[in-house]
């Protein structure tokens, strides 16, 4: 049997370098691209373009952001004494969804993984330390996914914390282990963020 034509292919692969997307959903997705007009694929594309050349990290919290400085830490009403810890901008957005977090955030992007080649210098850990050393924040709440890289990088986080006079907590029960935190509802965040606890 022929199998598709070049340019067709070379789509099909594009969208299956996504993750979670498999070979069939890659050519349903491929395909959907070809049903639209030359408008929608060209509105597509520029939307791709736009997205990697638009969109910066904050140079404070190193969230996603379309300016200098995100709207989360430009804003005057957060609480300046709290940051939660997470580890990408997907759950940055999930746990501003609660509508009850008033703090401020910081992104390591990514986990400590050792097996995949990730230490504290593959995240922005050191960034997160300069934070604290104006003696603003009294709290550092770590909202690490709850499997064995959040973990670890939650205890690594703690013990280097710890002796700088803050508080440290972790979120407590309502995010399942082995889950991710951007994937969870809004009640289910909620009740994590109050039953926190010291580590």
């Amino acid at each position: 049997m022929q199998g598709y034509i070049l340019p067709l292919e070379k789509l099909i692969e594009q969208f299956e370098r996504l993750p979670g997307i498999g070979h069939k959903t890659a050519v349903r997705l491929a395909f959907s691209i070809l049903e639209g007009s030359e408008e929608e694929a060209q509105a597509f594309a520029q939307a791709l373009l736009d997205a990697k050349q638009k969109i910066v990290r904050c140079k404070i919290c190193q969230n996603i952001s379309d300016a200098e400085i995100c709207s989360v830490c430009s804003d005057p009403k957060r609480d300046r004494t709290m940051i939660c810890v997470v580890e990408d901008s997907k759950a940055v957005m999930a746990l501003e969804r609660v509508k009850e977090y008033t703090g401020l955030y910081h992104v390591l992007h990514g986990a400590l993984s050792p097996m995949d080649g990730i230490g504290p210098d593959q995240l922005t850990i050191r960034e997160l330390i300069a934070r604290l050393t104006d003696g603003e924040v009294r709290e550092i709440l770590l909202a690490t996914n709850p499997n064995i890289e959040g973990e670890t990088t939650a205890v690594y986080l703690s013990k280097l914390m710890k002796p700088l006079g803050v508080r440290v907590s972790r979120l407590a029960y309502g995010v399942p282990v082995g889950g991710d935190i951007d994937y969870a509802d809004e009640v289910t965040l909620f009740r994590a963020i109050e039953g926190r606890r010291d580590l």
